[in-house]
């Protein structure tokens, strides 16, 4: 065999190989970034929310504001929503007892493809102070956003209601939200809902429970922390934000 003809197939059997530990971490790198968009980021000890960053003050609350008291039992569960399928995982982590199925994309090759995906979404743009609150059961059905969808948030998602009426400047419809509670507690959410309930004119974002808990005890309530917009995530997980445009 010629030394080109030689060369020529290790080239191609590297690049099987490649490919195919590609396709076997595919699994793990989705759960490893599904688990960095579910779980509160950091931004540094110490950080200054500055204005020329993008961000601002708003609230956040547990407001329940589709429906009345009446249809939520005395801690704050829908009624009427078998609250087990509020908060069904959709993505779990592939579990294996082969310790020799470990693929050839491994350690930093592995990591940089992770941070590649994470870095992707990020806050920008102007930010300001907002007040936030969480929302479940039935305040979770037909978020306004969509004219006609079949799907709904649960307490498992990463989204937001913002005020109806007087937040004149507020978020579009389907933008993603930064919204940090001090500099170590962070998450990213997208705006899905809006909420008829929030006071006309206040800066306010409600929440869904896991959004919420990332940020403080749901046993607080309300809460005023900082928000700017953030990019839209290379990676797609329907469950967390809904359908994409």
């Amino acid at each position: 065999m010629s030394h080109p003809v030689f060369i020529f197939l290790l080239l191609t059997i590297f690049q099987a190989l490649v490919t195919h530990a590609t396709i076997i971490n595919r699994p793990n790198t989705r759960s490893v970034i599904y688990n960095r968009y579910t779980t509160a980021h950091s931004l540094g000890k110490p950080y200054g929310f500055d204005p020329r960053d993008g961000w601002e003050s708003v609230n956040v609350t547990n407001l329940q504001y589709k429906y009345p008291q009446a249809h939520f039992d005395n801690h704050g569960e829908s009624k009427t929503n078998n609250a087990s399928s509020l908060d069904q995982p959709v993505l779990r982590k592939r579990k294996t007892n082969n310790s020799n199925s470990k693929s050839l994309l491994s350690g930093g090759s592995l990591t940089h493809a992770i941070n590649s995906v994470w870095n992707n979404l990020k806050g920008l743009g102007k930010a300001e102070a907002v007040t936030i609150t969480w929302y479940t059961g039935h305040d979770l059905l037909n978020p306004s956003c969509w004219s006609n969808v079949d799907w709904a948030p649960t307490d498992a998602s990463f989204v937001s209601a913002l005020t109806l009426e007087g937040w004149t400047n507020r978020p579009k419809c389907f933008n993603f939200l930064e919204l940090c509670h001090g500099p170590t507690k962070c998450v990213f959410v997208r705006v899905v809902d809006t909420c008829a309930g929030c006071a006309a004119g206040s800066k306010h974002v409600d929440l869904t429970k896991s959004a919420f808990s990332q940020l403080a005890s749901t046993d607080v309530g309300t809460l005023q922390v900082q928000m700017r917009p953030a990019t839209d995530p290379s990676e797609w997980f329907e469950n967390l934000w809904g359908p994409k445009q």
